[in-house]
């Protein structure tokens, strides 16, 4: 996206993300990093200028028709929930996810939301957000930029990430429910801390902090130390949220399993970087 396009996106006049070298720059990169240290979450309100939420809420809605849809049964760690686990283990915990996708190749290239993810503007924004020295987009045809639907009854369980960030916003709010949930920091790098994982999943909230996210806040998300959840959406409006993945490095593509998982079908491109050990799957859910 071209300086003068993206200005006529994003909301510029509070987050300046055409001038680096600006104090007002640095100054909500501080804020993010105050944020993300404290709490692993920081949200840039009206991050879409207001005037365009009602399209950026059509774009979404347009295309969420063509989600794929795979209920699940899974559990925190997202791994197999026959995975042999000691009586207590919070993993032992099952749930239902019932959320589903749009793939990246159905997304217009004139959307808002594509629009926003190849800008290599708001790409070093981002990064410069997450102390990283750049970040890439996925080399994925499916995966990178997906639109993340969750119907009336469906909800997307507590789990933590596998990766170390997430880059989302929403695009359509539901009518009840969909409230973004999460644990800061409930475990660490060094501590899985399963007892207080256990409580919460047992229902204990005491730990949990409440999000209410709007059409246009831009949400960035440190999700491998703190378990979250949406919780489970009602009335006839769906949840849609624009998924941003990026990579550390480039030429990420999904493994062959995981595509299918989230997409219910695979390209060539996946079949030709399978056993290719440069290349890793990103997580997307």
């Amino acid at each position: 996206m071209e300086a003068g396009l993206l200005e006529q996106v994003v909301n510029t006049a509070d987050y300046p993300l055409t001038e680096p070298d600006g104090a007002a720059w640095r100054e909500v990169v501080e804020r993010t990093h105050r944020d993300l240290h404290t709490v692993g979450c920081s949200v840039l309100p009206d991050f879409i200028r207001p005037a365009l939420h009602e399209d950026l809420r059509r774009e979404g809605a347009e295309i969420a028709p063509h989600a794929y849809y795979d209920v699940e049964t899974v559990n925190a760690y997202n791994i197999d929930v026959d995975t042999p686990l000691p009586p207590e283990h919070p993993g032992r915990t099952t749930m239902e996810r019932g959320n589903a996708f749009v793939a990246r190749d159905v997304v217009p290239r004139d959307a808002i939301i594509h629009q926003l993810y190849t800008s290599e503007v708001f790409q070093r924004f981002v990064a410069a957000c997450f102390e990283l020295p750049e970040l890439h987009e996925l080399a994925d045809p499916l995966s990178g930029l997906v639109l993340n639907v969750i119907p009336s009854g469906r909800a997307h369980p507590w789990h933590f990430d596998t990766n170390e960030f997430t880059v989302s916003m929403l695009t359509q709010a539901p009518e009840g429910g969909g409230e973004f949930q999460y644990c800061p920091n409930i475990r660490s790098a060094d501590e899985e801390n399963f007892d207080d994982v256990r409580a919460v999943l047992a229902g204990d909230d005491r730990l949990v902090q409440r999000l209410t996210l709007r059409v246009g806040d831009l949400q960035l998300f440190k999700g491998r130390y703190s378990l979250h959840q949406v919780s489970t959406v009602r009335g006839d409006r769906q949840r849609h949220t624009a998924i941003f993945a990026y990579s550390l490095r480039p030429g990420v593509v999904g493994t062959v399993a995981r595509t299918r998982q989230l997409f219910g079908r695979v390209l060539p491109e996946h079949l030709a970087a399978e056993g290719d050990g440069v290349r890793v799957d990103e997580r997307l859910a």
